[in-house]
């Protein structure tokens, strides 16, 4: 399994445009398939070194996370989006087998 996290810091970070923004990203939700699992949630700590939204998912491999980014529903709703809100991001992709052991 592959972990997906994506770190986001908004332009404006106001409460209400993080809730639209985890709003957003969730909506993948259902809606794509090579999901495994999703998570997504809004920053308590508002430190300098913060950023505001953290996305993770969970892929089966390489290959699903290769189709993920391309995606229509991520790259056409999903990303569109994000770009339009975020100031920058961070990624990070690992794999998860065996983590435990």
């Amino acid at each position: 399994m592959i972990k997906h996290i994506v770190l986001f810091k908004l332009s404006d970070n106001s409460p209400e445009k993080c809730a639209k923004a985890r709003e957003i990203l969730l909506s993948m939700n259902g809606k794509v398939d090579l999901l495994r699992g999703i998570t997504v949630g809004v920053d308590n700590l508002h430190s300098a070194r913060s950023f505001d939204v953290a996305l993770e998912v969970l892929l089966d491999d390489m290959d699903a996370l290769e189709a993920y980014q391309h995606d229509a529903y991520h790259c056409g709703v999903v990303k569109e989006y994000m770009h339009s809100v975020t100031e920058k991001s961070v990624a990070i992709d690992f794999d998860v087998d065996g983590i435990n052991g």
